[in-house]
């Protein structure tokens, strides 16, 4: 009988453990290039594309999304995004490392790494470092045919308080929001809390259309849902206060991006 109970018990262990590894939430990092000329997007391209995703493609990393605002033409501070998702922050810290001490990934990234301070490749790196939230925990590709017309939309929601922070996501996931993105086929590749960066609290989210006409067509959509008017509706998420800013980044991917 005692034998029947440690078998059981391992075997409930065992359980728990597989279950907590299949919900581990994702960590993403969103690392922001600031350029101030075309000669500094290029410099940045090409150490992305020949140091960067080579390097992290050895060591795993398969689904990183690199792009670049519609409006950078015309931009005085022209940025890329490169989005990189991590199964854990002990991963992303260890990753780092294990870049320091990639001989090859130091070699082609010297040029970049070690630029003359009178032709410098950018002008400042900002990045961020977010958490899945529990109803999208994993990363989601894209499932349409992605060409020049693709737009992908990162979205920011800051929020004035910590408490309205807390509704605002509550919204998303409880709430039904992501529900209701799903429905409408908004193809969302993540939706996270960010827990280290600017701006905070804020949520962070990106979704993906087939073309400017699609997205505008998605938005009215769900703008008319009744599921959209029932949550602002609703006095709980405060809906009208929960969100101070927002910002809307609409951007095509790299020709050498994963995503």
């Amino acid at each position: 009988m005692k034998k029947n109970s440690s078998k059981l018990i391992v075997c409930l262990l065992l359980n728990v453990i597989c279950i907590s590894v299949m919900a581990q939430k994702d960590i993403y990092e969103i690392r922001t290039y600031l350029l101030k000329s075309e000669d500094q997007v290029q410099a940045t391209d090409q150490y992305l594309k020949d140091a960067y995703l080579p390097a992290m493609h050895r060591l795993g990393f398969h689904s990183i999304g690199v792009f670049k605002p519609l409006a950078n033409d015309t931009a005085a501070i022209k940025k890329i995004y490169v989005l990189v998702t991590y199964p854990s922050v002990d991963n992303w810290r260890k990753t780092k490392i294990s870049l320091q001490n990639d001989k090859q990934y130091q070699s082609a990234a010297k040029p970049f790494a070690e630029a003359d301070t009178n032709k410098l490749p950018f002008s400042r790196i900002e990045s961020a470092l977010l958490e899945a939230f529990p109803d999208h925990i994993k990363l989601t590709p894209p499932s349409i045919k992605v060409n020049g017309e693709t737009i992908y939309e990162l979205r920011s929601y800051e929020s004035p308080t910590d408490m309205l922070h807390f509704k605002k996501v509550t919204m998303f996931n409880k709430g039904g929001e992501i529900v209701l993105f799903k429905r409408l086929d908004f193809n969302a590749v993540f939706y996270a809390e960010v827990l280290s960066g600017g701006h905070l609290p804020n949520l962070m989210y990106m979704i993906v259309f087939e073309n400017s006409a699609s997205r505008e067509a998605h938005w009215k959509a769900f703008g008319a849902a009744p599921e959209w008017k029932k949550l602002t509706a609703d006095p709980f998420y405060e809906s009208n206060i929960s969100v101070s800013h927002i910002d809307s980044i609409l951007m095509h991917r790299t020709e050498y991006s994963d995503l």
